[in-house]
């Protein structure tokens, strides 16, 4: 732990000025990044009275060896710099808005020559348009079943749509009227894109546009006498309907708006953003966050809009952002969000009506998450606390391990042998940290360990840190689990005796009866059933062991998805690869014809009929 003032910047040497400032860790590690009006004035409180700074602000700073700066010209440059270095750098004290689980957005494929309706989660892709986010998958599966009707688009994927194409049949949707099946040519590409454009506009909120329509087109085809048809348009109109029920509207006038709401207590705030689009609540999210200062409500508004708004394109930042108060910088971060919008933001406190009405309802959910948060997260962190100190006591160790590495060999008698390494932090595994590695000198699991465990430990010392980014294998831990008992354990310890490593931990876990073994003795350090420490080693581990088997699995089917090709005279690695990716498996290349190999580039007629006679005398 270290003492603020022994890296306090002299006095005078900060400019009085607006900026950015960083503070770093002894390993050069970037761990807290912030923004001010006067750099002079906001650094200068963290090296004030150090009991009345707030108690993840008293972490920080022990936690800090030193401190640096930027000067900028204005707060909106300052706003910028400060949400590119928390990105860039991703400080472990910055308030981070990390959603529990991925939520699903509707998304369409706008940049594939067919379009496709589909749920996707994750980082957003560039050329394709998203809807929501919703709070689950089913919702999003069940507006698509009720407008599939109206607008029959292609959902499938790209394998059942290349291969509905090639047999000449569409799928069970097409011969039900939910997909125009473009796969067989029953619409063009322009038919097929501007149905997809009238889905989208629908769903952006021009649905009397599209409800107008259908009732004309009803009408006409009544007046007509095509019954038929008037019926079949008439269940289409019913069928939108049902899906404008299912969004409740909340704004009269088609507002387009984000209503965010916060509740708060000394250590942690929870969030909750309701999305309107079209005056109708298309989608929720919440967040709960660790607050690392004394935040006001207007501050924890600020972190809010540069985080969120920053992560997404212009589409995720709406026209209006109704909040609960206002932060100090309100021009710099209005001027902000129009930028990455392209267009005016307002943002703004809503007094009276429907809007203040609605920004009541998203405080009360706030309110219940954090309620609910606090009812799970003082159990969870009292048990993690506990299993640290319990795995501190067990190993002789001075303090609980913070970051724990655990190492698993997977193999099958000594073919494709793999190894994984798994990361958790404080109790908590932390994923962008997994790392596989393909064993290639080892005959057993001993010798993969120490391959392993050296080439792990060599990266430690030819990736350091660089300008405070957070290398792959630049942070050591302070415990290294194996997956084994002695000999796993001894050969992890030798080896990182010979690298000179003599302050990492090392244990084993054997899976027979959940024996924790150190190196150099003779038995085992046996912990209670009921230890909250076994549970995480055996957590640890059993990732390690989900990790690597899951490496393993994947070389193996790769590995044995070609070796029916590999003895075929005229089929080398370039063909191989070509027909694989045309038909995806040996078991679909041989169901295929000759004429449908014949149209893999660079396969003639004699060398399909080779492929087709040795896959199904092989089959037989």
């Amino acid at each position: 732990m270290a003492d603020p003032l022994t890296y306090r910047p002299a006095p005078g040497s900060i400019p009085d000025a607006p900026g950015v400032y960083r503070f770093r860790d002894p390993n050069g590690r970037i761990i807290y990044v912030g923004k001010a009006k006067s750099l002079r004035s906001r650094l200068n409180s963290y090296f004030a009275d150090y009991g009345s700074l707030h108690a993840r602000t008293q972490q920080m700073v022990t936690s800090a060896s030193g401190v640096d700066w930027v000067t900028v010209g204005t707060e909106v440059e300052a706003l910028q710099l400060e949400y590119s270095w928390i990105k860039e750098f991703d400080p472990r004290f910055n308030v981070r808005y990390r959603d529990d689980k991925s939520y699903p957005y509707l998304a369409v494929t706008l940049d594939e020559e067919f379009p496709r309706l589909q749920v996707m989660r994750g980082a957003k892709r560039k050329g394709v348009r998203y809807f929501g986010p919703y709070s689950h998958a089913w919702a999003i599966r069940e507006t698509l079943d009720l407008l599939l009707r109206i607008f029959p688009a292609r959902t499938c994927s790209a394998g059942v749509f290349k291969r509905a194409g090639q047999i000449g049949r569409p799928c069970l949707l097409g011969d039900i009227g939910k997909c125009s099946a473009p796969c067989v040519k029953r619409v063009s590409a322009e038919e097929h894109r501007a149905i997809v454009l009238d889905f989208c506009d629908f769903m952006a909120g021009k649905t009397d546009t599209m409800q107008r329509r259908l009732e004309k087109q009803m009408y006409e085809a009544s007046s007509a006498q095509e019954y038929e048809l008037a019926a079949r348009l008439r269940d289409d109109l019913s069928a939108l309907k049902r899906a404008m029920e299912k969004q409740s509207v909340v704004f009269g006038d088609g507002t387009d708006a984000d209503v965010a709401a916060f509740a708060d207590d000394p250590l942690e705030a929870a969030v909750q953003v309701f999305h309107v689009r079209g005056g109708r609540v298309r989608g929720q999210r919440g967040w709960v966050v660790e607050k690392t200062e004394d935040l006001s409500l207007g501050d924890l508004v600020e972190h809010f809009c540069t985080q969120i708004y920053g992560e997404g394109g212009e589409a995720d930042v709406p026209r209006e952002l109704l909040v609960p108060a206002l932060p100090s910088d309100v021009d710099a971060l209005t001027e902000w969000l129009s930028q990455r919008r392209g267009s005016r933001v307002t943002l703004r406190v809503p007094q009276r009506g429907d809007k203040k009405a609605l920004m009541e309802t998203v405080a009360r959910n706030a309110l219940q998450a954090l309620t609910q948060h606090k009812l799970k997260r003082s159990g969870d962190l009292a048990a993690r606390g506990r299993a640290l100190d319990e795995i501190a006591d067990a190993l002789g160790m001075a303090s609980g391990p913070l970051r724990i590495e655990c190492f698993d060999i997977s193999q099958i008698q000594g073919t494709d042998v793999v190894a994984s390494m798994v990361v958790f932090e404080d109790g908590l595994p932390r994923k962008s940290d997994y790392r596989r590695f393909i064993i290639k000198g080892a005959t057993d699991d001993v010798s993969a360990i120490r391959e392993v465990i050296r080439r792990r430990f060599h990266r430690l010392d030819t990736e350091a840190p660089v300008e405070g980014r957070r290398q792959r294998f630049a942070y050591p831990p302070q415990l290294v689990v194996v997956d084994g008992g002695g000999p796993q354990v001894n050969a992890a310890s030798d080896v990182m005796a010979d690298m000179g490593i003599t302050d990492v931990a090392v244990c084993g876990l054997a899976k027979r009866l959940e024996e924790v073994w150190l190196p150099d003795d003779s038995m085992p350090v046996i912990m209670s059933r009921t230890s909250e420490g076994l549970y995480l080693l055996q957590r640890v581990r059993d990732e390690a062991h989900r990790f690597a088997i899951t490496f393993h699995r994947q070389r193996r089917s790769a590995r044995m998805k070609a070796s029916d090709l590999d003895n075929i005279p005229g089929v080398g690695a370039t063909r191989r690869k070509a027909l694989l990716r045309e038909f995806g498996s040996v078991k679909r290349l041989s169901a295929a014809t000759v004429d449908e190999v014949c149209a893999v580039p660079g396969i003639g007629r004699r060398t399909a009929q080779a492929i087709l006679d040795a896959l199904n005398g092989t089959k037989s």
